[in-house]
C-alpha cells in the first residue's frame, strides 16, 4: 500500500485515495468529500494503484509555486544562473521554461586539499534573535574543488518531491529554499543526491552519492542548536552530507521500533535467579554465590559505581531471603578482595537485617581473602 493507491474499507462502507501514513499501522484515506480519514491498514484493501500519479499535498504546493514563478518570469527578461552571496537567481527562458543548468564562465580557483569531497546541508535562521518564529533558509555547501549536479528532495510518507536541483560550483554555497516555521514539519525527512565532476580538466572520479537525513525539528526551537561556522556570518544548523569523501550514514529508529526495543530490553533486564552451585551434597551442602558484577550482568555500560554496588547488594538480599528459613544452611558469597567496599556493605547489612545469622571469612584455601560464609540460624 502506498500514497496514491485507491482503497476500500473492509469493516464499513467507504474508501478513497491514500494520502499518507501515521506510523506503520494507520493510513490516511481521502474520501470523496476531501476529508482525510485515519484507518488501520488491516481494515483497508487496495482496489486500484496508480504508481504515484496522484500528486501529494507537497507536490501540489510545489506545482503551484512553480506556476507562480513561471508567470512572474514571463513578465520580466530571463536571466542566467548565477550564485551571488550564496543565493541562486532563477534561470528561465523567454518561453517560461526552466533553463538547463549551466556552468559559469568564471572558473573558481581550486583550493589546497579541495579534491577531497566535503558537502553539507545547512539551515540558517533569518533572524537568530527570534529563533522560535523566524523563517529559515536551506543551503547546500560545497567545500571542494568539484562541480556537482545536485538534487534536493523532501519526503511525504513513501513519496518524494524534488525541492531544488541544478549545479553547484566548487567552494561555494547555494540557496536551496526558504520556508516558514509553519512548514518545518515538511522537512523532517529530506535527501540530497550528488554527482561530482570537474569542467574541462582531468580529475579523480567520485562515486555518485544519495544521502537521506532525518531532521530533528525540535532543534529549530533551541538557540544553542545554531553554531558559528566558516560558511555563514550568522549561526547555522549544519548536517554532513559527505565528510572526507565518505557519505554520511544516519541511523534512524522509528518510534514504533524504539518502543519494541524498550519492551524487549525490559524482558531481558528482568532480574533473574542468581546462579548457584552446590559444592557438597547433603542437607547442609554449601551454596556458592559469585557477586562479581561480571558474573551477574553481561553489560554494565552506563552504570555508576553506586548502581553496581546496589545491584550486588540486591542479589545478596535475594539469596538470604530465599534461604532464611533453611536452618544451618551455609552460603559462601564471593565478593573479591578489591578495596573492601562490597565486603563492608554486606557485613553492615547482616548486622542490621540478619543479626541472628552467623558469618565468618570463608576458607582461604578455597576462596582466598575474597569470600564470606554466612550460616543461616
Amino acid at each position: 500500500m502506498k500514497i496514491g493507491d485507491k482503497v476500500r474499507f473492509l469493516s464499513e462502507i467507504g474508501g478513497g485515495i491514500v494520502t499518507g501514513f501515521r506510523g506503520k499501522d494507520i493510513v490516511l484515506v481521502e474520501d470523496a468529500d476531501g476529508f482525510d480519514i485515519p484507518m488501520p491498514v488491516r481494515e483497508c484493501v487496495v482496489i486500484e494503484t496508480d504508481d504515484y500519479n496522484i500528486p501529494t499535498p507537497a507536490a501540489k504546493a510545489a506545482a503551484l509555486k512553480k506556476k507562480a514563478e513561471e508567470q512572474a518570469a514571463r513578465s520580466s527578461a530571463a536571466s542566467p544562473v548565477s550564485v551571488i552571496s550564496g543565493k541562486v537567481r532563477s534561470a528561465e527562458t523567454q518561453s517560461g521554461h526552466i533553463a538547463k543548468p549551466e556552468i559559469s564562465v568564471y572558473r573558481q580557483p581550486e583550493m589546497k586539499g579541495g579534491d577531497t569531497l566535503n558537502v553539507f546541508l545547512a539551515f540558517v535562521p533569518e533572524d537568530i534573535k527570534a529563533v522560535s518564529t523566524t523563517p529559515f533558509e536551506a543551503y547546500l555547501v560545497n567545500d571542494s574543488n568539484y562541480y556537482m549536479y545536485y538534487t534536493y528532495l523532501g519526503a511525504e510518507g513513501k513519496s518524494w518531491t524534488v525541492r531544488s536541483h541544478g549545479v553547484i560550483e566548487p567552494n561555494t554555497k547555494l540557496l536551496l529554499e526558504e520556508f516558514e516555521k509553519s512548514e518545518l514539519n515538511d522537512r523532517e525527512h529530506v535527501a540530497v543526491q550528488l554527482i561530482a565532476f570537474k569542467d574541462k580538466r582531468s580529475f579523480v572520479m567520485k562515486p555518485a552519492v544519495s544521502v537521506e537525513i532525518r531532521i530533528d525539528t525540535v532543534k529549530f526551537y533551541k538557540l544553542h542548536t545554531f553554531q558559528k561556522t566558516d560558511f555563514f556570518e550568522t549561526p547555522a544548523l549544519v548536517y554532513d552530507i559527505i565528510k572526507n569523501d565518505f557519505p554520511t550514514k544516519q541511523i534512524y529508529v522509528s518510534a514504533e521500533e524504539l518502543q519494541d526495543a524498550l519492551m524487549d530490553k525490559k524482558v531481558t533486564d528482568a532480574p533473574s535467579a542468581p546462579q548457584t552451585l552446590i559444592k557438597r551434597g547433603g542437607k547442609n551442602g554449601i551454596i556458592e554465590i559469585d557477586l562479581h558484577i561480571g558474573e551477574l550482568l553481561d553489560d554494565t555500560h552506563g552504570m555508576s559505581n553506586s548502581e553496581i554496588l546496589n545491584y550486588q547488594l540486591d542479589k545478596f538480599r535475594e539469596v538470604l531471603e530465599k534461604y532464611k528459613t533453611k536452618r544451618e544452611q551455609r552460603i559462601v558469597f564471593i565478593h573479591g578482595k578489591g578495596d573492601g567496599v562490597l565486603r563492608k556493605t554486606l557485613l553492615d547489612e547482616l548486622k542490621r537485617k540478619y543479626p541472628n545469622f552467623r558469618h565468618q571469612d570463608a576458607s582461604f584455601q578455597e576462596y582466598g581473602f575474597g569470600a564470606t560464609m554466612v550460616t543461616i540460624k
